[in-house]
């Protein structure tokens, strides 16, 4: 696996793979919401992140993280390749190349929040709604290392 940086040559397979992500792992979210929130990752949020890919031996995308700051704003990957440590990847390198401490994760996607969990985040903050106000509470999570 390679990580590597990527921009908007990528958009396209980006936000595919975000679709099928998504689909895989937010049950919370109706169509609607899936394809108002597309719009938006394509117009507004790949541009205001950095993006990293994880690239297979044939150069697909498997899995993408978008950091800004010490924040990850996003990590998304590849449904049939979950679980065979493309996630852990991203992480770690942001972690130890970017310096990242936070994100914020949905709390209706427990499998998100105990990847996280497992990367040593703890849970230090909750707010109601998301970032847009809609009634998906958010779970704010630093890394544990950074708040001691």
């Amino acid at each position: 696996m390679l990580i590597s940086g990527t921009g908007p040559q990528d958009y396209n397979e980006l936000i595919s793979l975000w679709e099928r992500s998504v689909r895989a792992t937010h049950a919370f979210l109706v169509e609607k919401d899936i394809l108002r929130l597309r719009d938006v990752i394509l117009d507004q949020y790949f541009d205001a992140v950095e993006l990293f890919c994880a690239r297979d031996e044939n150069g697909v995308i498997t899995g993408f993280i978008g950091i800004a700051k010490q924040r990850i704003e996003m990590l998304f990957v590849t449904p049939n390749m979950m679980g065979q440590g493309i996630g852990r990847a991203l992480v770690a390198d942001a972690i130890t190349t970017h310096g990242i401490t936070d994100v914020d994760v949905n709390e209706q996607n427990p499998d998100a929040v105990g990847f996280y969990q497992r990367m040593g985040f703890v849970v230090f903050g909750r707010s109601e709604t998301d970032g847009e106000g809609n009634p998906f509470p958010i779970l704010h999570m630093r890394l544990a290392s950074a708040s001691d």
